[in-house]
C-alpha cells in the first residue's frame, strides 16, 4: 500500500490538534487546584509538586505534538545539567507505582549545556522510565554526571533485567521493542534528538548486574554557582 505523505501530514496535524486540546485541560485544572489551595489557605506540598509535574509533562507533550507540524524544530537555550536531571527524576517517579525502587542522584559535576530543554528532559525521562520497567519489583537506578575535557558524561544505570546481546545490536533501531505494548520509537527518538543537538546516546553496558546508558554532550561553562 502506498502512503500519501501529504495526507499523512494532514492527518498528523489534525490528531496533534485534538490531543493538544485535551491535554490543555490538565494544565487548566492544575491552575484551578493551585488557586483554590491558595484561596483557602491550604499548604500541601505534595499536591503542589504533583500539579507542577503534571504541568511540566503537559509542556513536554505539547512540544512533542508541535513536532508533528514542524519536524526537526529545536529551541536551544543554556541549561544547568543538575537542574535538568533533578526535574527528570521528579517527573519520572510517577512510573514507579508500587515497586520498591530508589533513584539515586550522585551528580559529581555541574555545568551549562545548550539544548532544547523539553526534548532533553523527554530523553532523560524515557531512559529512567525504561530503567524502572526493567526492574521487576525492587532495585535501584543511579544517575551520575562527570565533566571531562569540556564534555559531560551523564550515565543512567539500573540493576534490573539485562538486555540480551542480540537486542543490544538493534536497540536504537526504529520500531524495535521488547514490550508487548511498545512502539519501538522511544530510544530511536531519544538518540536522534540528542544527535541533532550535538550529543550522543549509547548503551555503555548491560550485564546481569548493571545496565547503563550514557549521554555525552559538550559543556559550554563549568564551575557555575
Amino acid at each position: 500500500m502506498t502512503i500519501n505523505p501529504e495526507l499523512l501530514q494532514e492527518q498528523s496535524r489534525c490528531i496533534a490538534h485534538e490531543i493538544r486540546n485535551q491535554v490543555s485541560i490538565c494544565d487548566v485544572y492544575c491552575e484551578i487546584i493551585k488557586k483554590h489551595l491558595e484561596k483557602d489557605g491550604i499548604k500541601n506540598e505534595s499536591i503542589k509538586k504533583a500539579a507542577d509535574c503534571i504541568q511540566k509533562s503537559v509542556k513536554i507533550i505539547n512540544n512533542s505534538l508541535i513536532e508533528l507540524k514542524s519536524a526537526g524544530s529545536y529551541s536551544p537555550q543554556n541549561c544547568r545539567i543538575n537542574s535538568l536531571i533533578e526535574q527528570s527524576i521528579n517527573l519520572s517517579k510517577v512510573y514507579i507505582h508500587d515497586k520498591k525502587i530508589e533513584i539515586i542522584n550522585v551528580l559529581k559535576d555541574d555545568g551549562l549545556i545548550n539544548i532544547d530543554e523539553n526534548k532533553f528532559l523527554a530523553c532523560i525521562i524515557n531512559l529512567i522510565k525504561n530503567a524502572i520497567e526493567a526492574i521487576e519489583n525492587k532495585g535501584e537506578i543511579i544517575i551520575n554526571c562527570e565533566i571531562k575535557n569540556s564534555t559531560a558524561e551523564i550515565t543512567i544505570s539500573n540493576n534490573g533485567k539485562p538486555i540480551s546481546q542480540a537486542e543490544q545490536k538493534t536497540i536504537f533501531n526504529e520500531g524495535f521493542t521488547t514490550k508487548k505494548t511498545g512502539s519501538g520509537l522511544g530510544l530511536y527518538i531519544c538518540k536522534n534528538n540528542l544527535n541533532a543537538q550535538g550529543a550522543n546516546l549509547e548503551l555503555a553496558q548491560s550485564t546481569p548486574k548493571k545496565t547503563e546508558f550514557k549521554i555525552t554532550i559538550p559543556v559550554i561553562q563549568t564551575n557555575i554557582e
